[in-house]
């Protein structure tokens, strides 16, 4: 009487594509009320690609600062910024004014990740996500709620049908590279055309890397860093575990580390260091440098988005914000 059902519960145990697939379809299908078999055909059709995870166990941010800057602070792409900026520029002030967030921010996060649109992955979005919750676990529970994401979100948050969509080997897409909750919960309908399109509609684009950045508590006018130049007193500071400023800069000031520019003494800041190309670099990091390292966790990133933006604004709009 038995082996009827274990015949079943095998041939269930089987069908799956990918291990761990079967549940996660009956989660989204109650969650949405999609058909099982339509999220199945959808799953049935990823590829699990090495090529992915041998990706992710070699990011740039294993790199150090004096080997990282150089990926992203040169000629070729401080002049393309320039020019994209000022080719855009109407339309990124407007939005940069609505979000209280500098143009050349959005510029620097769009250089970054894209080259400026260039660049927005080879990847199968699809492949790169199922391989990542389903044969990465390292990180499979991040990469499974972002699988998850994508398969409940509505398609007109997306650029095209799911099944088409491309993008980095993390599952990140378009111009702004946002995995599919960001676009979920800070994506935007600039022109109100009913889509939320991250790679082919520009105010949508430049909106929603914006207002991810007010949303996670940019500080209009703020600093973002500034150099910090050690005494013999200064020792190392320990590696926080993000970058939020929890110190002041008077409480750094009396471990040794003096800033090499005016600033308020009692503002709320952090302190990294960074392995420079002429030794260790050390810099005061506060609330703005925080909401960058949101977008990607290692402050190297940040420090490069923010060297890149100032040098595209020095050559868009002048040294004296003409």
């Amino acid at each position: 009487m038995l082996a009827f059902p274990l015949l079943l519960a095998s041939v269930a145990a089987t069908a799956e594509t990918h291990p761990g697939q079967a549940e996660l379809v009956r989660e989204v299908a109650r969650d949405t009320g999609k058909s099982v078999k339509s999220l199945n055909a959808i799953l049935d059709g990823a590829k699990k690609q090495q090529s992915i995870i041998d990706a992710m166990n070699r990011p740039a941010e294993g790199k150090p600062w004096k080997d990282y800057r150089p990926i992203f602070l040169t000629e070729q792409r401080i002049e393309a910024g320039a020019e994209f900026y000022r080719t855009h520029r109407k339309l990124l002030d407007t939005i940069g004014r609505r979000y209280g967030v500098p143009p050349e921010y959005i510029v620097a996060i769009v250089g970054v990740e894209t080259f400026y649109g260039r660049n927005t992955g080879k990847y199968k979005v699809l492949d790169a996500l199922t391989t990542l919750a389903f044969y990465y676990p390292k990180r499979a529970p991040f990469f499974r709620g972002e699988l998850k994401t994508l398969l409940e979100l509505p398609s007109n948050h997306l650029a095209g049908p799911l099944d088409t969509l491309t993008g980095s080997y993390a599952g990140a897409q378009g111009w702004g590279q946002f995995m599919p909750s960001s676009i979920r919960q800070w994506g935007v309908d600039y022109d109100g055309d009913g889509r939320i399109d991250m790679k082919g509609n520009l105010g949508d684009i430049f909106a929603s890397v914006a207002n991810y950045f007010a949303e996670h508590g940019w500080e209009t006018g703020g600093p973002v860093v500034a150099r910090a130049q050690p005494d013999r007193r200064a020792k190392a500071p320990a590696v926080p575990k993000d970058w939020r400023p929890t110190g002041t800069v008077e409480g750094f000031v009396a471990e040794g580390f003096a800033p090499v520019q005016h600033l308020n003494p009692g503002r709320a800041s952090q302190l990294v260091r960074l392995d420079g190309p002429t030794g260790d670099e050390y810099w005061f990091t506060f609330q703005n440098f925080y909401v960058i390292t949101t977008y990607n966790r290692s402050p190297m990133y940040a420090l490069a988005v923010h060297q890149l933006a100032q040098e595209i604004r020095a050559r868009v709009i002048g040294p004296n914000g003409r």
